[in-house]
């Protein structure tokens, strides 16, 4: 059988203009027309060519890269690099420049802000293809690594306890440094305590801004190496991490709007993130929808407010073995006009006092005996104070939105949420290759992160739209 055989040393004629390395039809192409699009004065990218000083790589060129290079799951400034010298593609994208890594890094750390807007233009991109209604939103979130130890997550205890050791080091170099003969202070090993002392006083004053910053902001721990990132637990375990929040639109699951949260649970996002989506639509959505994780009913209440009908399951709806209680909160009667419980058995209970932390108010049985003496104690309750029933302030609405869920709109919403709002997550991790943050800080990962949500919609409107007719709309 023969076989087709390659010639290293084959003569050949390579194209003569880098325009031709691509075909009309390569991804690439839509990369590049999509930066061309963008505004850089409402991004705040600053396009100077009367600048003084030396010159600089064009800015356009360097943000082409980053996005095309992320699309493609590179994200290593020294991988793009690399890419520059042997990747056609990316030779045909930059015209021929080749930034080193450090160049390419600082131009990521430098433009956060601008990186974060650029999803900002994505979104107004396609409401204007049309591929983004924003009448029905939804909305999840999903823990990512930070580029952190988590073992550099540490206590005040133990913070203190670092700073003790780096302060009886001090004294130690101190006491080494008076030893040392004023005639020797050029030998090497005074020029050696010397540099030892000035890195322990450094750590010495970053260790106490940390401690002030975990009395002023009550932390329970710091992360040393990444300050504002958080213990997440996640299938692989505890890690040092982020929250990242998406709210996706209904018609192609088109990514709205990201966030990246320093908390460890989606408790407190909901009312949060539909109001960042809305504010970049532009108006008020319809229809938010999301999963249990975000069931607080006081945050729920300021999205209900607006007159945005809410689609989010109790931790009980949503679980998928639901035990029958005999003696469940459902099972006593509320009578709102004397605002006081019934249980099965007929006996009352009043109000008894308020939970501040949970917002809800106590209803407690009038005297504690009849319980003790009912034939149901031990399975209703096993208080020897009697059986308490707790009701939100918000229990009213609680209940509506219950009833909201349970019905065929409503479950007809909560079924299209898996495939609408988790796939972007899918496609980042998986696709994009995303294991954790390369960039350190709050405004470091929401810049990253708007750039994966960037890359995510780019992909799905090649799709929906066609390279070809892309890249015609995007240049008009």
């Amino acid at each position: 059988m023969a076989y087709k055989q390659g010639n290293r040393h084959q003569m050949d004629l390579f194209p003569k203009s880098i325009e031709e390395y691509v075909q009309e039809d390569d991804p690439v192409r839509i990369y590049d027309a999509f930066v061309e699009s963008l505004s850089m004065e409402e991004i705040e990218i600053e396009i100077n060519c009367n600048k003084a000083g030396n010159s600089q790589y064009d800015p356009k060129a360097m943000l082409k890269l980053l996005i095309y290079g992320y699309s493609y799951g590179w994200r290593s400034s020294r991988k793009l690099e690399r890419a520059l010298y042997h990747n056609v593609s990316f030779v045909w994208l930059t015209g021929g420049l080749k930034p080193d890594h450090k160049t390419i890094a600082n131009f990521r750390r430098n433009n956060k802000k601008a990186l974060k807007e650029v999803l900002r233009q994505c979104v107004k991109l396609c409401i204007k293809l049309d591929l983004i209604e924003g009448n029905t939103l939804f909305v999840d979130g999903s823990k990512m690594r930070g580029n952190a130890s988590i073992n550099k997550t540490w206590t005040e205890d133990k913070w203190n306890k670092h700073l003790k050791g780096i302060e009886d080091r001090i004294e130690e170099i101190l006491k080494e440094c008076e030893q040392v003969d004023n005639r020797e202070e050029g030998n090497a090993s005074f020029v050696k305590l010397k540099g030892e002392l000035a890195k322990e006083e450094e750590m010495q004053v970053r260790v106490k801004a940390v401690l002030e910053e975990i009395k002023r902001e009550k932390k329970k721990s710091v992360n040393g190496t990444d300050k504002d990132c958080v213990k997440i637990k996640g299938r692989q375990g505890i890690h040092a991490g982020y929250n990242s929040q998406i709210v996706v639109d209904e018609k192609h699951g088109l990514i709205v709007n990201c966030d990246v949260v320093e908390e460890n649970n989606d408790t407190n996002q909901f009312s949060n993130q539909i109001n960042q989506a809305n504010e970049m639509l532009g108006k008020e959505c319809k229809v938010a929808c999301s999963d249990a994780g975000y069931s607080k009913v006081d945050d729920l209440k300021e999205i209900d407010d607006k007159d945005i009908k809410v689609i989010v399951p109790t931790s009980k709806q949503a679980s998928i073995e639901q035990e029958e209680n005999s003696f469940g909160k459902e099972r006593f009667s509320y009578n709102e006009e004397k605002d006081i419980y019934e249980c099965p058995e007929g006996n009352i209970l009043r109000l008894g006092g308020y939970d501040k932390a949970k917002n809800c108010h106590q209803y407690k049985m009038v005297n504690r005996k009849i319980c003790q003496e009912c034939k149901h104690f031990g399975v209703c309750t096993t208080s020897k104070n009697g059986r308490t029933i707790k009701r939100l302030v918000n229990e009213k609405l609680k209940e509506k939105l219950e009833q909201l869920y349970k019905s065929d709109d409503g479950q007809e919403v909560y079924r299209k949420r898996k495939e609408k709002v988790e796939l972007p997550f899918g496609h980042i991790k998986r696709n994009l290759n995303v294991g954790s943050f390369l960039l350190r800080g709050n405004s470091g990962v929401n810049a990253e992160m708007a750039v994966f949500s960037t890359c995510f919609n780019i992909s799905r409107m090649m799709t929906l739209v066609g390279k070809q007719a892309l890249k015609q709309r995007l240049w008009n």
